[in-house]
C-alpha cells in the first residue's frame, strides 16, 4: 500500500473514531441506563467520568443523580448470599438449598447482580417470612388480628354523625416534627436547606395551623407536596436542629358501595377527567400490557366505574402481599415492579391501583403522609378514586390486604378511609417549593423530609427526622 492510501485509510479511521465518540457523547445517557440495568455500575460511572468536561458540566445534576441512584441501590443490596442463607437457617434450620433457590426464582428473596457479584436486598430475609407460600397461614392469621383492630375504629366512627360531605368522627391532632442534620456533614458556614411535611386542606382535613417553629418558615406554594421549609447555617462540631409543631382537624369518610351505585353518573370529558386518566411519568404509565390487564380484571365489558374499581381493588388486595420496600428512587416504574416481583408496600400497590384504574378510564390519584393508628404511627400511602356525581372518594388498597377476608370490613377501604391519617401529599414526584436543585432522597413520595446544600443532596444517612403525635382528641 502506498503512502497516499495509508494516509487516506488513517484519515477514514480517525473520522470513524471521531464519529463514534460523538455518537457516544450524544447517547451517553442511554448507554449509562443500559449499563445500570445490566448491573454494570462501575462501567456506568467510568463512562460518565470520561465524558468531555463540557458535557459533564452541562449535565452535572443528572450525572450526580445517576451516581446517587447507583449508590442507593448498593446501600439497599448489601446482604451477601452466604449471610442471607445463614440468617434463614438460623430461623428455619430445615430450609434446603432447593427451597432457597426457589424463593429466589419466585422473587420471595430479592436478588441483584452488581458488577458481577450476587447481592441480596438488605430486607430479603425479613421479607421472606411475609412472601414465602410456606408462611401464608400465619400471615393470614396476623391479617385477621389487624383487621379486627381496624374494625373497632370503624364501628366507633359509624356511631358519629356525618357532616354535609359525609365526613364524621372528627378529631383534633397536635404533632411535632423534628429533623436533625449530623454534625460536620457540610463545611461550617454553609447553609442547610430543609423541607418537612405538613397537612393540607381537603374534605377530611381542616383548621391547619402552624403552632410554633424554631427557625423562620416558608410554607410551600403550588406544589403537590405540602411542606414547611427552613434554612440554617451549619456550625462546626454541632448537629443542626429543625423543629415545628402544628395542629389540624381530621375526619373519617366512607361511602357505601350501594350508595355510590345509586349516585354515580357517566363521566364528563373535563380537563380534570383527562388529567387523572392520563400518564404521569415515570410511575403511572398506561402501556398496552397494563391496559390489557386492567380490561381483563374488570371483565372487559364492565361499564360501571364503581364496580370496575372494586374489581381492581380486590384483584390487588388478594394477590400482592406487603413487604419492606426498596428505595422508590431506585425503581424505574413501580407498578411494573409490583407485577414482576408479586409484592409491594403501601405506595407500590397504591400506584398499581391508580394506573390500572386510569387504564380503563377511571380517574384516580395519589394521597400520602402518615398513619396515626394507636401504637402504629408510620409513613403511609393511599389514594382517591373519582366518581362523577360524587367526587373524589378515598381508597386504601394496602389496608385492604388486612381486611380482604373479613366479611364486615372487606369493602370498607375500597371507598373509605379511617380517621387516623395525616395527608401531606396529593401527587407523586412533584417539584418542591421552594424548588430543590439536586435529586431528592425520595423522588416519588415525601414523608421523611429533604435536605440539601450548595454541594448536593444530603441522603438519609446524614440526618434523621421524627414525627411525634402529641395528642389526638375527639372534636367536641
Amino acid at each position: 500500500m502506498n503512502l497516499k492510501n495509508l494516509l487516506l485509510g488513517a484519515a477514514l479511521m480517525m473520522g470513524a473514531i471521531t464519529a463514534q465518540a460523538a455518537t457516544d457523547v450524544a447517547n451517553w445517557r442511554a448507554n449509562v441506563d443500559q449499563l445500570m440495568d445490566a448491573g454494570e455500575f462501575a462501567q456506568a460511572s467510568k463512562l460518565m467520568k470520561q465524558l468531555p468536561s463540557k458535557v459533564r458540566k452541562a449535565n452535572a445534576v443528572t450525572i450526580d443523580s445517576l451516581n446517587q441512584i447507583m449508590d442507593r441501590i448498593r446501600m439497599d443490596f448489601t446482604l451477601s448470599p452466604e449471610d442471607g442463607v445463614k440468617a434463614i437457617r438460623e430461623k428455619m434450620p430445615e430450609a434446603t438449598d432447593e427451597q432457597i433457590a426457589n424463593w429466589k426464582k419466585v422473587k420471595a428473596i430479592e436478588v441483584m447482580n452488581i458488577d458481577g457479584k450476587e447481592v441480596w436486598f438488605r430486607k430479603a430475609v425479613r421479607n421472606l417470612w411475609l412472601l414465602g407460600e410456606e408462611f401464608a397461614e400465619k400471615n393470614n392469621n396476623d391479617n385477621a388480628e389487624e383487621s379486627e383492630d381496624l374494625r373497632k375504629h370503624v364501628l366507633r366512627a359509624m356511631n358519629t354523625v356525618p357532616d354535609a360531605n359525609g365526613v364524621r368522627d372528627w378529631h383534633h391532632v397536635n404533632a411535632t416534627f423534628t429533623l436533625d442534620v449530623n454534625a460536620d456533614v457540610i463545611p461550617a458556614g454553609e447553609t442547610l436547606r430543609v423541607w418537612m411535611p405538613i397537612p393540607y386542606e381537603n374534605l377530611r382535613q381542616k383548621n391547619i395551623k402552624l403552632e410554633s417553629h424554631n427557625r423562620p418558615v416558608v410554607m410551600s406554594e403550588g406544589s403537590k407536596h405540602h411542606t414547611v421549609y427552613m434554612e440554617a447555617v451549619a456550625e462546626k462540631g454541632k448537629p443542626t436542629h429543625f423543629e415545628y409543631t402544628f395542629s389540624y382537624d381530621v375526619g373519617e369518610r366512607h361511602i357505601a358501595q350501594q350508595d355510590l351505585l345509586a349516585m354515580v353518573e357517566p363521566y364528563k370529558m373535563t380537563p380534570e377527567y383527562v388529567k387523572y386518566t392520563s400518564n404521569e411519568y415515570p410511575h403511572i404509565v398506561i402501556t398496552d400490557s397494563i391496559r390489557n390487564l386492567a380490561e381483563y380484571i374488570v371483565g372487559g365489558q364492565e361499564q360501571n366505574p364503581v364496580i370496575a374499581a372494586n374489581h381492581i381493588y380486590h384483584w390487588i388486595t388478594s394477590r400482592f402481599p406487603w413487604a419492606g420496600a426498596r428505595e422508590y428512587s431506585t425503581i424505574k416504574n413501580i407498578p411494573e415492579y409490583v407485577l414482576e416481583n408479586k409484592h409491594g408496600d403501601c405506595g407500590q400497590v397504591g400506584l398499581l391501583y391508580i394506573t390500572l384504574c386510569r387504564a380503563v378510564g377511571i380517574p384516580a390519584r395519589w394521597e400520602s403522609g402518615y398513619m396515626l393508628h394507636p401504637g402504629a404511627i408510620n409513613f403511609h400511602d393511599w389514594g382517591e378514586t373519582y366518581f362523577e356525581g360524587v367526587g373524589w372518594v378515598p381508597v386504601d388498597a394496602s389496608f385492604g390486604r388486612s381486611t380482604e377476608h373479613n366479611e364486615q370490613m372487606r369493602d370498607y377501604y375500597t371507598t373509605g378511609i379511617d380517621v387516623y391519617r395525616m395527608a401531606s401529599n396529593e401527587a407523586v414526584g412533584d417539584k418542591l417549593s421552594p424548588e430543590k436543585k439536586y435529586i431528592r432522597s425520595e423522588t416519588v413520595d415525601f414523608q421523611m423530609g429533604e435536605v440539601e446544600w450548595t454541594g448536593g443532596n444530603l441522603y438519609y444517612d446524614k440526618w434523621n427526622s421524627n414525627f411525634k403525635l402529641n395528642s389526638m382528641e375527639p372534636v367536641k
